[in-house]
């Protein structure tokens, strides 16, 4: 069974990946602002959300999508910090040796992406926090959760602000300062031989807003020659290293609270770990900066602060960003090879909101989610349109479909890594700094690569991993996840499938909500029909116990749940 669910999954899905390059009229096209059905408010949600629940489908039929949206910009943010302080107290209160660990994170992860209002910005933030990578599997920032939850926060408060804001806050956090070692680097001594640290400076252009060659509007690679154009040189990253030199912990509200010792390390200020990263002038490059077209003229005195802004001006205005972002969210978000006009059309709501701004990230998001090719429901039949869901957000779909809630309240979520047994993904846990896969992955030897297009999230996919996935999310569905609490009854979080057990008696209709709930109502009719009778084969007692009655019922329920969520269909998110 496993190894043909592994063959389904590894073709059938690589399959329906595979996006037509050709692109239609690159013209702006209008959308029907509100949806037809509810399947139509549940596709939408299943893109802008952690999942559709009876309420937010309701919610979105009622608004529509544009004021839907405009609903989310302004709902308030939770701060995951501020459940890490909470925490703290109560550890000091245990123990004096009571630490922080990475699994109080995934506890408040868990809760906002299941049951928080403020969806849109929690599902934008995640996807930021897969671009603008730090990860709990460095030892640096495992031992400093605070900083990491501070760290996802401020890509809470970015989602909806402006890129340029979103890539100075990155510079300067500590954390990214200490998982892409910028924090503490020094500039250049010929004596020594010593250089200043590249790391960021590459990463930050890479990763985070140019990418490694040059583009067009709509997402394409500029070529010379019949190669592709790079966008930067070594060069330039050494020049851009210069930029990030001198900028260490938080030290105070003074320019004498910045001492050497501080700069180092030591004499810790209160909540360095959280604020902003300050410049340290002794510690800056006064030499020339050449990066990206720009030189940054040698000085008698350091300017790191004067500095550091020209070079993220930069960066922020080149043309590249607008495609590149627009690219990296819409793949995120809705499919991972968006035709270029799609692009192009994102791309140019990044570079102009309609207002004269650019970097506005609430007009990227709205641009993406209000898109034809996000909404155009004929989408669901397209075989080469879609993305394959990413195992967190499988888990966090079923949380919210099924109303699952925790004994605790806390949400005891711990690491779901492990291919062979969980999810092979954790919140904040990625591998390396490029994600838990790279958006340009091509699955080898399979109708993606044949089309020249990518698959990104099917380089966690294999067959240790699908088998992990199956038996993991079949636990779940029947008995919940996460820790026992003392004096709890099983896992920590569970649901009472109490709208679906009262549909268990009618297997149409319970399939029907089932559909609704984690496939936008587009199972095929072949699909539907197998899960169907699948239920109805499961035989509720006509004069059986109550306890055995109930049994039955939940079988159903749990079957029903169970077949979706390991099928083909509902695996490739269209």
């Amino acid at each position: 069974m496993v190894a043909s669910l592994t063959r389904a999954v590894g073709v059938a899905a690589t399959a329906a990946m595979a996006l037509s390059a050709c692109g239609g009229n690159s013209d702006e096209i209008a959308v029907a602002d509100a949806p037809e059905s509810d399947a139509q408010a549940a596709r939408f949600l299943t893109q802008a959300s952690f999942g559709p629940t009876d309420a937010s489908i309701a919610e979105v039929k009622r608004l529509g999508y544009s004021r839907w949206i405009d609903q989310q910009f302004a709902a308030p943010q939770t701060a995951h910090k501020d459940f890490i302080d909470l925490r703290m107290t109560e550890l000091a209160a245990q123990t004096p040796a009571g630490k922080l660990a990475p699994t109080d994170f995934f506890q408040t992860w868990w809760k906002q992406a299941a049951a928080g209002n403020d969806q849109l910005r929690q599902r934008v933030a995640f996807a930021l926090s897969q671009i603008a990578v730090i990860s709990f599997q460095d030892d640096k920032i495992y031992s400093n959760v605070r900083g990491g939850a501070a760290y996802y926060d401020m890509l809470g408060r970015n989602a909806f602000g402006n890129y340029r804001q979103f890539l100075e806050d990155v510079a300067l956090h500590p954390m990214m300062g200490l998982y892409l070692s910028h924090r503490g680097n020094q500039k250049e001594d010929a004596a020594t031989g010593r250089v200043p640290d590249e790391n960021f400076a590459r990463e930050i252009m890479q990763l985070f807003s140019v990418g490694l060659y040059q583009l067009n509007l709509d997402g394409s690679v500029k070529t010379s020659g019949g190669k592709p154009v790079e966008t930067y040189t070594h060069d330039d990253i050494a020049g851009l290293a210069k930029v990030f030199t001198g900028f260490s912990w938080y030290a105070g509200t003074t320019a004498a609270d910045r001492t050497d010792t501080r700069f180092y390390g030591g004499n810790a200020a209160t909540d360095r770990d959280v604020l902003p990263m300050q410049s340290y002038a002794k510690f800056h490059s006064i030499s020339a900066k050449t990066f990206l077209g720009l030189t940054i003229p040698a000085s008698a005195t350091a300017d790191p602060d004067g500095d550091l802004k020209k070079a993220l001006d930069q960066i922020f205005n080149h043309a590249n960003v607008g495609p590149f972002v627009a690219t990296r969210l819409i793949k995120q978000l809705v499919t991972s090879n968006p035709t270029p006009d799609y692009v192009a059309r994102v791309a140019a709501k990044f570079n102009d909101n309609g207002s004269g701004v650019r970097g506005d990230m609430r007009a990227v998001v709205k641009a993406i989610l209000l898109d034809a090719e996000a909404r155009d429901i004929t989408k669901v039949g397209d075989p080469y349109f879609g993305k394959l869901r990413e195992p967190v957000i499988r888990l966090a779909n079923w949380m919210r479909a099924f109303g699952a809630t925790s004994q605790t309240g806390r949400y005891r979520i711990s690491y779901l890594n492990d291919p062979g047994s969980q999810l092979s993904q954790t919140p904040m846990v990625s591998p390396t700094v490029f994600n838990f896969w790279r958006p340009g992955y091509v699955p080898p030897n399979s109708a993606v690569a044949t089309a020249g297009l990518c698959a990104p999230e099917m380089q966690i996919v294999n067959e240790v991993s699908v088998a992990g996935y199956h038996n993991s999310i079949r636990s779940v569905i029947a008995s919940g996840i996460g820790a026992v609490p003392d004096g709890g009854s099983g896992a920590d979080v569970q649901t009472t499938y109490a709208a679906e057990l009262a549909l268990a008696d009618k297997p149409d209709a319970l399939v029907d909500r089932v559909n609704l709930l984690l496939m936008y109502g587009q199972m095929t009719s072949t699909m539907r029909t197998k899960v169907r009778d699948a239920v109805a084969s499961v035989a509720i007692p006509a004069t059986g116990t109550q306890a055995q009655i109930d049994a039955a019922k939940k079988n159903r329920v749990c079957l029903a749940v169970f077949l979706t969520m390991a099928s083909v269909e509902y695996l490739v998110q269209k």
